[in-house]
């Protein structure tokens, strides 16, 4: 294939969002700033996962405002109806047509060994079928739409590597209906340190987030663990948590004039918090004014939500058929 041709290509891309609370910004520069820049060149698949989350205990009416909190929130930071097919999992109810059909070609053994839930059972969740079979639904949530990529973090590659097998498993019975999912690891992505230091998740409890209220946010930024050097002495910028959590929203010029300031002395560490909570403030002060729209106007993320389900039908209606007839569903 000439480089011509395949430089029109349009390559098309899965994600899914569970729907878990407050969004922070490990979140953002982990994975929603990548998927609102994959609009640009592809056609990008985003649906939120609430059939995923009520494997962790969420349900009725948390789940509910969960999933419309997450709606809201992607379409604040980005996430355009226009580029992309954006919906909820459960209003695609294909998905679970074809979770259960891919259940007949998925070995014991296969889920078994599966490392997500020997860790959510070492954590102590219930154990319960939805946890076991995590990994055929996200197999299901795949293979219904035959993506080109699949992005996932390092902690996914085993479920994106099971609904492969369980595809191969499925075209040698039926021939080649499925297509074979392939995975890109982000390892470009940064990696964000929370206010201790660790990466930054709301298992550790050291999240920043992106929306919430200024004095409460500022709060928060104090708390980050820095060392403890006098006000008039240099510090080091290299692996100070504030600095690397600042350099996230900064430009070259920006980046440079900061580590001047470390370098320089006579400022503390308590500097420059106030001047990344000035820094993050404004970076997503558009996202906060889209935000306030969205909440104000809920039916129109109600809206979008059911038009993005509509396309993403589309796409399923015609693989489902294809499955339907081959393993005799349809008679």
């Amino acid at each position: 294939m000439s480089k011509n041709i395949r430089k029109y290509i349009i390559m098309r891309l899965l994600t899914g969002i569970q729907p878990s609370g407050d969004l922070h910004i490990g979140n953002y520069f982990g994975s929603i700033k990548q998927m609102v820049e994959a609009q640009k060149s592809g056609e990008t698949l985003a649906f939120i996962a609430n059939y995923h989350a009520m494997s962790s205990g969420n349900g009725g009416e948390k789940l509910a405002n969960l999933t419309m909190q997450t709606a809201t929130d992607f379409l604040s930071l980005g996430i355009d109806p226009q580029k992309s097919t954006f919906w909820v999992q459960s209003d695609v109810k294909e998905v679970l047509e074809l979770y259960w059909i891919l259940s007949s070609f998925t070995p014991m053994g296969l889920l078994e060994r599966a490392h997500s839930y020997k860790d959510k059972i070492a954590k102590g969740i219930n154990a319960n079928h939805s946890l076991f079979s995590y990994p055929v639904l996200m197999a299901a949530d795949i293979l219904l739409f035959s993506p080109d990529i699949v992005p996932v973090g390092k902690d996914q590659i085993q479920h994106v590597e099971i609904a492969r097998d369980i595809a191969i498993k499925f075209n040698n019975e039926y021939g080649d209906i499925l297509k074979v999912p392939e995975f890109k690891i982000q390892e470009d992505v940064a990696t964000v340190p929370g206010t201790d230091g660790q990466k930054m998740s709301k298992s550790y409890g050291n999240t920043v987030n992106i929306f919430g209220e200024e004095k409460k946010q500022l709060k928060i930024i104090k708390k980050i663990v820095t060392e403890n050097v006098a006000m008039e002495e240099p510090k080091e910028f290299e692996g100070c948590n504030v600095y690397n959590m600042a350099k996230l929203f900064l430009d070259k010029n920006e980046l440079v004039s900061l580590q001047n300031r470390y370098l320089s002395g006579g400022e503390g560490h308590g500097h420059f918090k106030l001047y990344l909570a000035e820094v993050m403030w404004t970076y997503f002060n558009e996202y906060r004014v889209k935000r306030e729209y969205y909440i104000n106007n809920q039916d129109e993320v109600r809206d979008i939500l059911s038009n993005g389900a509509k396309k993403a039908s589309l796409i399923a209606l015609e693989k489902i058929e294809k499955i339907r007839t081959v393993t005799g569903i349809r008679y």
